[in-house]
């Protein structure tokens, strides 16, 4: 439909408008901040052209011919009519959003993340970290890490130490955070990755049990008499009193300039792999791994 600058009428076609304008002398100043009308349209154009005072307003709508002297005008003006301009564009097609929010919704179902992209999967990642945690994955590595006891494959470091931390390894039962730290002092005199301490855990206690005690009537739940926090079975509350949960950090971060600490080795392993603090590379925590768990007289040392 083609509407009359002046009236509110349509028609179907542009001659039936400029018909009805001749008539009906419903010429107006093509600049829409001027509000001036003409009889005729060439009295329009030649107004435009001897130059409208507001012909150059330095401040335009994008969107349509709306232009004003005033910033505000304008934007008051885009407000009204939605007529913001979308500036947030996708790194791989033509579209464009109005919020970057909006914007990356469609690249993530689209995956059309271009800067950090994976040619063999055809997949994009919205930065290198994401990215990179992708090509370090099962995804592209597999699962050619095994446990030295059971064989079971691992993708990472990380997760062959967890398993054999939480006691799931069914050829290694009597092996866990405290079993590993010992093995992993014994052969780290120089304190490469353990922490320097005036005392060490003891290893040689055993497992806590929590009893039935421990319950709380008004809670009705099993709570741990260090953190409080409740659960809903006695065997739920002695997995978190032997899990890492109130232990202290006895592992540190080789970096020198990093100094994090962590209660397990997975968790430090788990840091190395992601390369934050740039300490150690992703594969060297990968082709080490054997040594920090097979035993015998090597000491630790990422080669």
């Amino acid at each position: 439909m083609y509407p009359c600058e002046t009236c509110s009428r349509t028609f179907n076609s542009g001659r039936a408008v400029w018909n009805h304008q001749d008539a009906a002398r419903h010429w107006s100043c093509a600049t829409q901040s001027c509000h001036e009308e003409f009889s005729t349209r060439q009295e329009s154009q030649n107004h435009g052209d001897d130059g409208c005072s507001y012909r150059y307003a330095p401040f335009e709508c994008e969107m349509c011919y709306f232009d004003s002297y005033c910033a505000e005008t304008v934007n008051d003006h885009r407000d009204d009519e939605n007529h913001w301009r979308p500036q947030y564009p996708c790194e791989a097609c033509r579209s464009v959003f109005n919020t970057p929010q909006a914007a990356r919704k469609h690249m993530d179902a689209t995956n059309h993340w271009r800067v950090y992209y994976c040619e063999s999967c055809k997949k994009g990642f919205q930065n290198e970290n994401n990215l990179k945690q992708h090509k370090n994955s099962a995804t592209h590595r597999g699962t050619n890490l095994t446990c030295p006891f059971c064989q079971k494959g691992f993708t990472t470091a990380t997760g062959v130490t967890l398993h054999l931390e939480t006691g799931s390894c069914p050829r290694a039962r009597d092996m866990n955070h405290d079993t590993i730290l010992s093995e992993i002092r014994r052969r780290d005199p120089s304190h490469l990755i353990t922490k320097k301490l005036l005392t060490y855990p003891d290893t040689t206690t055993g497992s806590t049990t929590a009893t039935p005690a421990s319950y709380n009537r008004e809670s009705k739940k099993y709570e741990c008499y260090l953190c409080h926090r409740g659960f809903v079975s006695l065997q739920a509350l002695n997995q978190h009193v032997n899990s890492p949960a109130h232990r202290m950090n006895v592992y540190h971060c080789p970096g020198k300039r990093c100094g994090k600490e962590f209660r397990t080795l997975s968790g430090l392993f788990n840091h190395l792999e992601s390369e934050t603090c740039g300490a150690v590379r992703f594969e060297a925590v990968q082709r080490n791994i054997g040594g920090f768990l097979e035993g015998g007289r090597r000491r630790i040392a990422f080669a």
